[in-house]
């Protein structure tokens, strides 16, 4: 079974077993502007939610990254460093940034679900 949540700082994560895939809302790719730069985190690293983990550069502003939840870092999004601009065209598909083995389910508990956070962007217009 997969598992969309989102958190308040705009992270999205699908979960599927143990690892989520996790990258940057529509929303929040629409704030930034064009996407010109992603620094991505180190494969093995741990991390505790809420932690900053990556770095997104637009034309308009520089954004830290969060992490959803606590884990280890799997594996990272390469091809976002040729080809950051995949940010902007596809931020919830080939654009995510790091997968990330959970070391606690729980929480996903403190997460949004889709509707939930449409409701939440909808409180920012």
């Amino acid at each position: 079974m997969t598992i969309l949540k989102f958190s308040d700082q705009h992270e999205w994560i699908r979960v599927e077993g143990d690892v989520g895939t996790v990258g940057i809302s529509d929303y929040a790719q629409q704030q930034l502007g064009d996407v010109v730069f992603v620094e991505l985190p180190e494969t093995g690293r741990a991390v505790d939610k809420g932690g900053e983990i990556a770095v997104v550069e637009s034309v308009k502003a520089a954004s830290d990254i969060y992490a959803p939840v606590s884990g280890e870092i799997v594996e990272v999004n390469a091809a976002l460093s040729e080809s950051p601009g995949d940010v902007n065209v596809d931020p919830m598909g080939k654009a995510w940034f790091f997968r990330i083995r959970l070391s606690n389910t729980a929480d996903l508990d403190a997460l949004m679900d889709q509707a939930a956070y449409d409701a939440f962007v909808a409180t920012l217009s």
